[in-house]
């Protein structure tokens, strides 16, 4: 479906170690803020649902989304690629024309 996030593997595993065993019910808030070199960035949370979110699940992993986030997050997979210099969750966001260099900012 053309509103889902889908969760790559590498991903869920970090969401998992983020969040531990003792956090039951939280998940990893992905947020969608004004702001970065592009004029759009994606902020990080560890958070818990509340009304009106969009809850995406894989192997354990949970990603909460709120609705207005989701308009310029949707059909995004989320994926962690994990590098000799740099570790990061990576967005392949289709809806994204131009990001920066930095991965975090983009432009629709």
């Amino acid at each position: 479906m053309a509103g889902d996030v889908t969760i790559s593997e590498r991903a869920a595993a970090k969401i998992k170690e983020l969040l531990g065993e003792t956090v039951q019910g939280r998940g990893l808030r992905i947020r969608v803020v004004e702001g970065g070199c592009s004029g759009l960035e994606y902020k990080l949370d560890i958070d818990t649902p509340r009304g009106g979110d969009q809850i995406f699940e894989k192997e354990g992993a949970t990603v909460l989304l709120d609705p207005k986030s989701l308009l310029y997050l949707s059909g995004t997979e989320l994926d962690y690629k994990k590098e000799l210099m740099q570790s990061a969750f990576v967005f392949n966001n289709p809806n994204a024309k131009r990001t920066c260099g930095c991965g975090t900012s983009f432009t629709t």
